[in-house]
């Protein structure tokens, strides 16, 4: 081999080797800080149709009517452990800048919010690893969030209550 041949050799395994460790950075600054979520994507839950009216979902019998008032841990250590829904969002995870901290190894740091907007309460994954599921679905978009509804974060679940 030429020694041009093993120097371009030598330089992409090292431009390989540092392509590694900054998608390692990458990974770890994200589950220290979480992802950054920008406002502005949030989209409704459903499109309106060619008429222009915005079909209403089918909602199950043990949901009830109302804005729901609080998020409260439903089973494990933590059981009882909740917050209030005022008008500040709610950051569930493993954080410590999280309203509801959560001790499951299976939540990110900053995991799911529940937040106000135009006039309802959502729930949104904030881009954690193992999702975040609102009465049996995966969030994949912000999704309004109702009375009776139940959110399962790893191995944690959290009931919404009035």
């Amino acid at each position: 081999m030429s020694e041009l041949t093993l120097t371009l050799i030598k330089l992409g395994f090292l431009a390989l080797l540092w392509m590694f460790v900054l998608a390692v950075l990458s990974v770890i600054r994200s589950d220290l800080f979480g992802a950054k979520v920008d406002a502005r994507t949030i989209a409704p839950a459903s499109s309106p149709q060619p008429n222009g009216r915005t079909p209403k979902p089918a909602k199950p019998s043990k949901k009830r009517k109302g804005l729901p008032g609080s998020v409260t841990i439903a089973d494990g250590p933590q059981a009882g452990v909740g917050a209030t829904l005022v008008s500040e969002p709610v950051v569930i995870g493993r954080g410590s800048d999280c309203q509801i901290r959560l001790d499951d190894d299976y939540s990110s740091t900053r995991h799911a919010r529940v937040f106000q907007s135009e006039g309802e309460w959502w729930v949104e994954d904030l881009g954690s690893t193992n999702g975040t599921y609102l009465d049996g679905q995966r969030v994949t978009r912000a999704v309004p969030a109702e009375i009776g509804g139940s959110i399962r974060i790893g191995r944690t679940t959290l009931n919404i209550a009035k």
